[in-house]
């Protein structure tokens, strides 16, 4: 089955994703993002699943989405549970998958008209 996103609803969608780079709304990004459905596309200071700190999750936490993807790169990896609490303490749903994983589940949860973030960690060569 094929999904695509309707590119007249205004939503930011992931239009790519390769080695290096994820592509949003058909513009190339060669960094970790966050990205909402209907917000600006900010760049998340991450550049590798081991740089992650608690203040990263506060920063997400701090968006008040109804629900976090997080991609942690070319391979699902999990936090370490401490690294959680924010996301705990907002009572904010969260889904740990590999970054390919994640950019499919976010345009699946946006084309059903959720509020969800992607934090998305980019791996490989830019």
């Amino acid at each position: 089955m094929k999904l695509e996103s309707d590119p007249h609803s205004g939503a930011n969608t992931v239009t790519g994703y390769g080695e290096g780079y994820v592509e949003i709304n058909k513009v190339p990004y060669q960094h970790a993002v966050l990205l909402s459905s209907n917000g600006e596309i900010k760049p998340w200071p991450v550049a590798s699943f081991g740089e992650l700190q608690g203040e990263h999750f506060s920063q997400i936490a701090s968006l008040k989405p109804e629900l976090i993807i997080i991609g942690t790169g070319k391979r699902q990896q999990f936090p370490k549970p401490e690294l959680l609490k924010p996301l705990i303490a907002a009572k904010v749903g969260f889904e740990i998958m590999d970054s390919q994983a994640a950019c499919r589940t976010y345009n699946i949860l946006v084309g059903e008209g959720r509020h969800v973030l992607l934090a998305l960690i980019v791996e490989g060569d830019a």
